[in-house]
């Protein structure tokens, strides 16, 4: 394998892992979480379900996709072995990449075997869906790292640049708090659905509604603010940092959050339909994987080759 194939290989890697990430979604959209019962690995007790429900169908088949986003990881792993030399910075993303899905299958064991799905109204389930979502973010960051410094072979600045690395530690924090944000209102949105507007902004400002419920409020007033430090930031590395990769990866965080703005409106409007939400969790991956790469390319070395 030469290092072009394994770019390849490691953006289809990538690519296959939001599937599956964009999969879990609408098992939990589809209250299917709970298909394969509190069983886990197995699913129901058996290997391969013999009289399986719809619900059993989706939950299972999540599962076989994500044993199979962990081989592929694991594959991305041995080929970065063979392509790179020791020492190389491809080579620990890779291992991160692996650490990381595993511990995301360690996260869905945890949400199955304690049986938060389904139905499950609990405080805790809610916990448990942010470390996921936050493990699934650090996953994906470091699948897209692996891919492009695989490319790129870019490599991190030891020069002082402490404006550009605040401005970014602010909006990689506030675009992971947002997310969490966005998970348990989705959460609420699957659990407790309404049918209009008035309808949720009364269930919303109920003080004797359910935490999820009065939780919702807050996400799109907390989406207004971190997407306006987003442009922001996307801003002023641009203008701090002009290289041809910076401006790129800028002018596609800007469009990104545009984009997801609009679309987290008209979820709003439509009181979440399970399409939405999965679409807006598919903008929110991409905003996430573009202000990492925008992040890194800001804050790697003057001398990196095709960099200007």
């Amino acid at each position: 394998m030469t290092t072009r194939q394994y770019t390849g290989f490691a953006w289809s890697v990538l690519g296959y892992n939001l599937l599956v990430i964009l999969w879990g979604a609408y098992v939990r959209a589809s209250g299917s979480g709970a298909g394969c019962g509190s069983h886990w690995p197995l699913c129901n007790g058996e290997v391969v379900p013999r009289t399986p429900t719809m619900a059993t169908i989706v939950e299972f088949s999540h599962r076989l996709t994500s044993g199979l986003a962990l081989l592929l990881v694991i594959g991305l792993v041995i080929f970065a072995f063979r392509v790179f030399e020791r020492g190389s910075l491809v080579r620990r993303l890779a291992l991160g990449s692996l650490f990381f899905i595993l511990t995301e299958a360690l996260v869905g064991a945890g949400l199955v075997l304690f049986e938060y799905v389904a139905d499950n109204k609990s405080v805790a389930r809610a916990w448990w869906m942010a470390a996921h979502l936050i493990n699934t973010f650090i996953l994906v960051a470091f699948l897209s790292l692996t891919a492009w410094v695989s490319a790129t072979g870019e490599r991190l600045s030891r020069g002082n640049r402490r404006q550009i690395l605040w401005i970014l530690w602010v909006a990689i924090l506030a675009t992971i708090i947002l997310s969490v944000s966005g998970a348990i209102s989705a959460l609420g949105a699957t659990l407790f659905p309404v049918s209009s507007m008035t309808e949720g902004l009364r269930e919303d400002f109920s003080p004797t509604a359910h935490i999820l419920v009065r939780l919702r409020i807050y996400h799109p007033i907390m989406a207004g603010l971190v997407s306006a430090w987003l442009i922001f930031a996307a801003t002023a590395v641009r203008i701090l940092r002009p290289t041809r990769r910076t401006v790129r990866f800028s002018r596609w965080l800007i469009a990104l959050v545009t984009v997801q703005l609009a679309c987290g409106l008209v979820n709003l409007l439509l009181h979440a339909p399970t399409s939405l939400q999965i679409a807006h969790l598919l903008l929110s991956d991409l905003v996430w994987i573009v202000l990492i790469l925008l992040s890194y390319t800001a804050l790697a070395r003057e001398s990196d080759a095709n960099n200007r």
